[in-house]
């Protein structure tokens, strides 16, 4: 059984300093990006070494100071043990993604997202990523699915650069295709009325390009997959915010449209949830 953070600290922490360890934290390849409050900035190499020595094959750990943000989502990290490196491989479901997390955006906790939506694609469909990143979701589908094309837009010239490694590493070359630019871009001089499937897994603009995900399905129906933030209070569903946001949107665009299914992704801190909907659309 494998011996919990807190656990491991028991013996250097004080109990005091051991109630602020944030429990959590992601492990890409074998690279551990941890957070560290204010006040326990002085145990940052304490806690390092405690995630190494808890999970063998972490080479490296890097502390993540601030929210992801910027146009290209990426996040500040600071070194604090192992490897001066931020260059890894990571697996999941057969799958192998090579990635720099100091220039790439990369979470491993949408693994499930990622076969869950490659599970619902059916033969010789058409899918359209509009933030597709070093290429996950696309090459999940590709590899999980007979999907015929997966077309991958990302803005990021560094994350489309290892999106062609990842295709080739991946033998999918061909069936997921790169594409550099905006998606709204893209979609209006390219993307038209091409698929039956649109992935937007960037809750920070998802919102904002809504309409031209619309314009990306094919004219009889297709399927939006759409992912966004929000705040709930314990008497709030948040998910029923999240669909009440995107209805009168879609309404507003006139499209004919059913929400079958939503589900809490995950949590991003207190009362803040990642909330992924679901969204056939009927035009």
């Amino acid at each position: 059984m494998k011996i919990s953070l807190k656990t491991f600290l028991a013996n250097t922490l004080s109990k005091e300093e051991l109630v602020s360890v944030y429990k959590s934290y992601d492990i890409i390849g074998d690279i551990a990006i941890i957070r560290v409050p204010e006040s326990l900035q002085r145990r940052s190499q304490a806690i390092a070494e405690a995630v190494m020595k808890t999970h063998r094959y972490v080479k490296a750990v890097w502390c993540q100071t601030g929210p992801v943000s910027g146009s290209f989502r990426l996040r500040t990290l600071n070194w604090v043990a192992g490897e001066r490196r931020t260059e890894t491989i990571h697996k999941e479901y057969g799958c192998i993604f090579k990635v720099d997390l100091a220039d790439c955006y990369f979470s491993p906790r949408l693994s499930y997202e990622r076969i869950r939506i490659a599970r619902q694609v059916q033969a010789d469909e058409i899918i359209v990523n509009m933030f597709a990143g070093v290429g996950c979701f696309s090459i999940v589908i590709a590899r999980h699915s007979k999907a015929e094309r997966i077309f991958s837009i990302d803005i990021n010239p560094k994350a489309i650069e290892y999106m062609h490694e990842n295709i080739r590493l991946n033998k999918v070359e061909g069936k997921v295709i790169p594409v550099q630019g905006d998606s709204k871009q893209i979609i209006q001089e390219r993307l038209q009325n091409v698929s039956e499937h649109v992935l937007m897994p960037l809750p920070e603009l998802a919102y904002e390009y809504l309409d031209y995900a619309t314009i990306a399905l094919k004219p009889n129906r297709g399927w939006i997959h759409y992912y966004d933030f929000t705040h709930a209070d314990k008497e709030e569903s948040p998910t029923e915010k999240i669909e009440a946001k995107v209805s009168d949107k879609l309404r507003s665009l006139d499209v004919n449209f059913e929400m079958p299914f939503s589900r809490i992704v995950r949590t991003t801190g207190p009362n803040w949830y990642q909330i992924v909907v679901d969204i056939l659309v009927k035009k």
